[in-house]
């Protein structure tokens, strides 16, 4: 194929012909952390998308809690639910805004790859013991630019190492792709925690204000079709990415609702105290044995020389649910002995 002429080129030849002129375009990057060469195939946020959804840390997601610790029932939210949820939503607006779709998906599906165990309690666990606390986008970060691929890092462009590092409700990406999934993260774990809540029998859907859910609808496909309609029609052509007024006051009303009637319901959340002890002395005790921590975790300590403490923290933050409990298990409870 002629120089030139490749089928990346191409393509990042159709983003200036059919992106909108606010978009992040694939060959105005600013690039990696370490160059490498480009794909003759695909455009450097296609390859970011591909390089997340093939981590370790991305299939790990599948055994992380998202709001409801060990529910009964195959229907509940993981974190990996909830990310594929982040992405498709963040998606449908981005494509309907002529940005940058795969930039967009590519920080969605990255945006929470260093959650803790058992949710937002395991988060808390560690920011209490961990020097320096713990953040989980912070963690992101962390795994992407050092803990994948035995201490490499992905090597992502900048343009998705910001949009993961500013998801959060005080984060300000420098795209409008950054932006979209910071909003869509939180359209996507409102609407799915009612959903997941209401399941759960916590709360009811008539028990929504009614002030709330006459603007923003009375079911979560109302709510998600409102809302995703009202940033795509406050956005368009627009260099920022907006909702009108009322449904933005709306929506933060109905999180003020969640946290005083979800996050924080005694039913909801009665086992999260358990779960931040049992995360604490996981810390604890691999911080007092580093000879048991894996090979790979063990390697950051003594090859990238990396601080013992934040080495413990990457490993029990990156562990799923059931093996928190394994490992906690094997290490805390007496085994039978047997003299036989």
């Amino acid at each position: 194929m002629e120089a030139g002429n490749t089928i990346r080129e191409q393509q990042e030849r159709r983003e200036h012909e059919y992106l909108s002129r606010y978009a992040a375009f694939s060959d105005e990057t600013r690039g990696r952390d370490v160059p490498e060469p480009p794909c003759d195939v695909r455009p450097v946020y296609q390859r970011d998308r591909d390089r997340i959804l093939h981590s370790k840390a991305f299939r790990r997601l599948k055994g992380k809690t998202q709001v409801f610790l060990a529910p009964e029932g195959d229907h509940y939210r993981t974190r990996m639910t909830h990310t594929l949820e982040v992405s498709q939503n963040a998606r449908t607006i981005a494509k309907a805004l002529q940005l940058n779709e795969e930039l967009t998906e590519a920080i969605a599906l990255g945006h929470d790859l260093g959650h803790t165990p058992f949710g937002h309690a395991g988060e808390r666990a560690l920011n209490r013991v961990c020097p320096g606390g713990f953040e989980h986008h912070l963690q992101s970060i962390r795994v992407v630019e050092l803990l994948e691929k035995h201490g490499e890092g992905l090597n992502l462009t900048w343009e998705v190492r910001d949009g993961i590092r500013n998801h959060q409700t005080a984060g300000m990406p420098q795209t409008l792709e950054g932006k979209i999934v910071r909003l869509s993260d939180k359209i996507a774990y409102i609407n799915h925690d009612i959903d997941d809540a209401i399941r759960g029998k916590i709360i009811t859907e008539e028990e929504i204000p009614t002030d709330l859910t006459n603007i923003l609808g009375h079911s979560p496909r109302e709510r998600l079709n409102t809302l995703i309609h009202d940033i795509i029609t406050n956005s368009m052509g627009q260099p920022d990415i907006r909702m009108s007024e009322p449904v933005e006051l709306a929506m933060k009303e109905l999180r003020k609702y969640m946290f005083a009637h979800v996050y924080t319901n005694p039913v909801a959340k009665g086992e999260e105290k358990k779960a931040e002890a049992m995360i604490e002395q996981l810390y604890f005790y691999y911080a007092g044995h580093l000879e048991l921590l894996p090979e790979e975790y063990q390697y950051m300590i003594r090859v990238k020389q990396e601080p013992e403490y934040r080495v413990v923290c990457d490993y029990v933050a990156g562990m799923t649910d059931r093996y928190a409990v394994q490992k906690y298990k094997e290490i805390m409870v007496p085994s039978a002995w047997d003299v036989y």
